[in-house]
C-alpha cells in the first residue's frame, strides 16, 4: 500500500461519472483520502456509456469507471476497495479481521439492501409524483426491516461497521443505506444504524459529493 502523503502532486486518478449515481461512492472514497484526482462527468443519459471509447473502458456501459495508470476499475464497490487498497491508511482495513468485516458488510448490503433501498428512494422521492408506486416503496420497508436489524444490533456497542474508526466499508454500506432515509419508521426502529447513518452522511467530504450531485456535477 502507498503512503499517499508523500506521493507527487501530479499524481492523477480519473474517475468517470457524475455525482447522482453510484460514482458518488467513489467520488466519497476520494474525497476522504484527500488525494489528487481527475473527474470526467461522465453521464448515463441519452446511451452516452455506448460509446465506442466508452464501451472501450466498460464493455457493460456503466458508470463509475477508475482508471489508475493503465489499471481500470469497474463495479462501484470494487472501485472503493481498490483505492482502500491502493492508498491504505486508516480508511483501509488494518488486519485480516477488519478486512472481513469490510468485505462482508460490503457485499451485504448489495445483496440485502440495495434493491430496496432503491425502491423507496424512487418511490418516496426521486420519481415524480404521479410515477410513484407507494405500495412498492411500502413493501421494501417490510424487506429492509430484517436486515437493518442486523446491522443496527452490530453497530450497538461499537461506532463503526469494521471497528473504531471509520473505514471504507462505512462509506460502501451508508452509500446504499442513505437511499432509505425517507423511511422514518424503520430509521426509528433502528436507533443504533440509523445514528451511524446520520454520522457517516454528515462528514465533510459526503457533503461536497452531495453538493456535486445536486450542482449535476
Amino acid at each position: 500500500m502507498s503512503d499517499f502523503s508523500t506521493l507527487e502532486t501530479t499524481l492523477t486518478i480519473k474517475l468517470h461519472g457524475i455525482a447522482a449515481s453510484r460514482a458518488a461512492r467513489p467520488l466519497w472514497m476520494l474525497e476522504e483520502l484527500g488525494v489528487p484526482y481527475e473527474r470526467v462527468a461522465q453521464t448515463y443519459l441519452n446511451s452516452a456509456t455506448r460509446t465506442p471509447a466508452f464501451l472501450a473502458l466498460n464493455p457493460n456501459g456503466h458508470i463509475p469507471v477508475l482508471e489508475d495508470d493503465g489499471i481500470v476499475v469497474w463495479e462501484s464497490m470494487a472501485t472503493t476497495l481498490y483505492l482502500a487498497r491502493r492508498f491504505g491508511g486508516p480508511l483501509a482495513p488494518a488486519t485480516l479481521a477488519e478486512e472481513a468485516e469490510v468485505l462482508r458488510w460490503t457485499f451485504w448490503s448489495v445483496t440485502e439492501c440495495e434493491k430496496d433501498a432503491l425502491a423507496i428512494l424512487f418511490h418516496r422521492v426521486a420519481m415524480p409524483p404521479d410515477k410513484r408506486n407507494p405500495a412498492l416503496a411500502d413493501q421494501a420497508e417490510r424487506t429492509l426491516a430484517r436486515p437493518f436489524a442486523v446491522l443496527d444490533a452490530h453497530l450497538a456497542n461499537r461506532p463503526w461497521i469494521a471497528g473504531d474508526r471509520f473505514t471504507v466499508v462505512d462509506i460502501n454500506v451508508a452509500s446504499v443505506l442513505a437511499w432509505a432515509q425517507s423511511a422514518s419508521e424503520l430509521m426509528k426502529a433502528n436507533p443504533h444504524l440509523a445514528d451511524w447513518l446520520q454520522r457517516c452522511l454528515a462528514r465533510p467530504a459526503q457533503q461536497k459529493v452531495r453538493e456535486m450531485a445536486r450542482a449535476g456535477l
